[in-house]
């Protein structure tokens, strides 16, 4: 694929999948990510332990080629109550702990993460990067029943999340940020609090978003940045007959003792 991928019009596909069910993909996914990492001097990460592919409520989207060998790019949703907390509770709790009961409040209501996001070098100018994969992770998120998601997020990925109609969180850290993953660069705390309906976005984005949810097996890119690129999208998930958010909920019950939690409805939009 080399030559002619990198000179002609690279076909690929974007495809959706929750981690357990694939655990020969989630390693070409890990593989790529650590190399996209190191490539940018960040080695130690609070998810780099990928114990999230052995996490049943953490969904996978992958940019790979059409024969399935090979991965370009891809990004996570991790739903709050599954084997592990959050990767912005784990990034930031040591710093503020009062991140803890905030994803609590909004888990009792189904909330997740958008994270793990990357794009390889391969690809590197042909728009397959940060807008589209959040996007697609938005999309994919109301197949879940996701109410709301939260983001920690690089500058680089801050004016595409609000884009989808994030905003920031501005009750942890300092203001909203926190030095992460190293102590020269800025990590934001963001949330979409209406994945349904996405009030905040932008229309361009908005309309993306809902194109894919309406044809999740059926969308396809021809043209990207003014470059031929073929895109086929397909991220039904499979087996969501063997997903149950409300069990994934109560779990989270398990999180703070009974007399800690103060039972109120997060200020949704």
């Amino acid at each position: 694929m080399g030559e002619e991928f990198a000179n002609g019009k690279p076909e690929v596909r974007i495809r959706a999948f929750r981690a357990i069910d694939e655990p020969e993909t989630c390693e070409l996914f890990i593989k790529g990510h650590t190399e996209v990492l190191t490539s940018i001097g960040v080695t130690k990460v609070t998810s780099s332990k990928n114990e999230w592919a052995k996490n049943p409520a953490a969904f996978v989207i992958i940019v790979e080629s059409l024969d399935g060998k090979e991965v370009f790019g891809g990004a996570r949703v991790h739903v709050a109550g599954g084997t592990e907390p959050l990767p912005i509770e784990q990034a930031t709790g040591a710093l503020d702990a009062s991140i803890y009961p905030l994803v609590w409040e909004y888990a009792q209501y189904g909330t997740g993460e958008i994270c793990g996001l990357w794009n390889s070098h391969k690809l590197a100018g042909y728009g397959i990067g940060t807008p589209l994969l959040i996007r697609t992770l938005i999309a994919i998120s109301s197949q879940i029943g996701l109410r709301s998601l939260f983001a920690l997020c690089a500058p680089y990925t801050v004016k595409p999340v609000v884009n989808c109609g994030m905003v920031l969180v501005d009750s942890v850290g300092n203001k909203g940020t926190f030095y992460y993953p190293k102590q020269d660069l800025i990590a934001t705390a963001m949330i979409l609090n209406d994945v349904s309906t996405l009030n905040k976005a932008m229309e361009e984005d908005k309309f993306a978003i809902f194109q894919m949810r309406e044809h999740p097996d059926a969308l396809q890119i021809h043209e990207l940045k003014n470059k031929e690129i073929s895109i086929d999208f397909k991220i039904k998930i499979p087996n969501l007959d063997k997903w149950d958010l409300s069990q994934i909920i109560e779990s989270t019950r398990a999180v703070f003792p009974e007399s800690k939690i103060i039972e109120k409805e997060p200020s949704f939009f």
